[in-house]
């Protein structure tokens, strides 16, 4: 059976106002901040590599990371949004290529419940996050732990019409799938390039407010 809609939204960036993984180098590696940054820039390592080494050095006792992971900003309307989305009847979920581990203490913390989160799957151990990525598992991804696009293409089966958030490069392919999307940051110019439009947002402020406007179109399909 075909159901309403569904809104897909990346995490780090989009549903919050910047990346854990941030946080942890202001936090705790600033004397090294300028390398770590470059190397991220550069891909001098893939992302699931780069992101795996940063979590496994964090040293820090499981009380400290768990601050660390309070102190990502996340974005005061996105509770509101997601509320709303399922208020129209569609369902919520997100993509992400950091790690549930995060996410999911966010989402505890801010009250938000029966939202699948599909990402690189973490536990805490020695003294760090270490991510457990099975690159068996059918949507791997040597780049980034976990493949969007392959993900969000059977999410899309059942639904009539589809939203994307997102903010960077590895969103791109998954959000050129679906009907309407909403990019900040690096996506922006990578859609224009794709000759594609899109919802410009600066926060899920924005997305409520286009959600408001198009309420009828969407209970309605999109039609």
């Amino acid at each position: 059976m075909t159901k309403r809609f569904l809104f897909i939204s990346d995490f780090d960036g989009t549903l919050s106002d910047k990346d854990f993984f941030h946080v942890l180098i202001n936090r705790h590696f600033a004397d090294q901040a300028e390398k770590l940054y470059a190397d991220w820039d550069q891909k001098v390592m893939t992302d699931l590599e780069y992101l795996s080494r940063l979590f496994s050095r964090a040293d820090r006792d499981q009380q400290g990371l768990d601050e660390d992971i309070d102190a990502v900003p996340f974005d005061p309307d996105a509770k509101a949004v997601i509320e709303q989305v399922k208020k129209l009847g569609g369902d919520f979920v997100v993509i992400s290529a950091g790690t549930d581990y995060y996410i999911k203490r966010i989402f505890e913390k801010q009250g938000i419940t029966d939202v699948p989160v599909y990402s690189n799957p973490g536990v805490y151990a020695d003294r760090g996050i270490q991510l457990q990525v099975d690159p068996n598992g059918p949507y791997f991804s040597e780049l980034y732990g976990i493949d969007k696009q392959k993900l969000a293409t059977d999410l899309m089966k059942d639904y009539e019409l589809v939203f994307y958030a997102g903010d960077s490069g590895p969103d791109l392919k998954a959000a050129l799938l679906t009907d309407t999307i909403f990019a900040k940051g690096k996506l922006q110019p990578l859609l224009d390039q794709e000759n594609r439009d899109y919802v410009a947002i600066n926060n899920f402020k924005d997305v409520a407010n286009y959600l408001s406007t198009h309420e009828e179109a969407i209970i309605n399909g999109g039609r």
